[in-house]
């Protein structure tokens, strides 16, 4: 069955180039009503035009299609409340949020200021924070909503010169873990896309010869099975170049230890049966993690009364 967005309103941010302009281009080709979002920065945030988003909302209209633009800075509420103001007063409502805006201040964290490492966070995490509040509660009315984080391998597994944009990236993970707990009652799925693509955010990273394998419109194709009606829910989905995987945070079943013999000593003998993944589970919530350790107490304490 055809993926389809008919009647349906996307906000993309950071679509005025790379792997948003793509997100929002697939989007309106669909079916959905865009709004274009898009500071219009460098990678590293500084400077600001709308030339960017208006182009891409050109586009879209020149293949029948419907998008504003939107310059808003996603660091600042007031301006993310504006854009969706201007949504809703076109058409009257929200479904699709991808929080896709990002920047990068690339160095190792021995020469990083706290100035680089407190903007990347205030633009992948704040940004996406203050975008999804501004929607949120229009999506619990309507009971309806999808929302796209953008997460990140160097969140995940680590890379060098981006401990900032890692943080960012992993802590959009923890957003996305419990917003799918409160949204839940009414309909509203978050999902997570860490992309691999070929885009200015990656230029200096990746070959020129190998980048031309990483389209945008790759990772793209990931991002429509996560915001359509039939998307999953708490899902991280890695894509790029044409593969595609799900990752995911594993717990182990772990030790148990009697409360008269907890020492360092002894966890380090059971150190083998707690790193044991022949009965490793992905948690729904953290309170799965306090039954299932509180559960081994209450069992312990019952052998012994036998």
């Amino acid at each position: 069955m055809k993926i389809s967005f008919a009647g349906k309103v996307a906000i993309v941010t950071g679509a005025g180039n790379g792997l948003g302009r793509s997100h929002a281009l697939a989007l309106a080709a669909r079916g959905a009503k865009v709004v274009v979002n898009d500071l219009g920065g460098a990678r590293d945030g500084n400077g600001m035009s709308s030339a960017a988003s208006q182009e891409v909302v050109r586009l879209i209209k020149d293949n029948g299609g419907e998008a504003i633009s939107h310059n808003a800075n996603v660091a600042n509420f007031e301006q993310v409340q504006d854009m969706v103001k201007q949504t809703m007063d076109k058409w009257g409502r929200v479904d699709i949020l991808i929080n896709n805006a990002g920047i990068l201040r690339d160095k190792s964290f021995s020469k990083m200021s706290l100035d680089d490492f407190k903007l990347v966070m205030d633009v992948h995490v704040m940004g996406s924070v203050n975008c999804t509040k501004a929607v949120w509660d229009i999506m619990r009315a309507q009971n309806y909503g999808r929302i796209v984080m953008t997460t990140s391998s160097s969140g995940m597994y680590g890379n060098f010169g981006q401990s900032n944009y890692g943080t960012a990236k992993m802590a959009l993970l923890g957003l996305m873990n419990t917003l799918v707990i409160e949204g839940a009652k009414n309909n509203i799925r978050i999902n997570a896309l860490a992309p691999t693509a070929g885009t200015r955010m990656t230029e200096d990273l990746i070959p020129a010869e190998i980048a031309t394998l990483l389209s945008p419109e790759s990772v793209t194709v990931g991002m429509l099975t996560l915001c359509d009606d039939d998307a999953p829910n708490r899902f991280i989905l890695s894509a790029g170049a044409g593969g595609f995987a799900s990752a995911n945070i594993y717990e182990t079943d772990g030790c148990f230890i009697p409360q008269a013999n907890q020492t360092p000593e002894k966890l380090r003998e059971k150190w083998q049966q707690l790193i044991a993944i022949d009965q490793h589970t992905v948690l729904q919530s953290g309170i799965q993690q306090s039954e299932k350790f509180v559960g081994k107490a209450m069992a312990y304490l019952k052998s012994q009364q036998q």
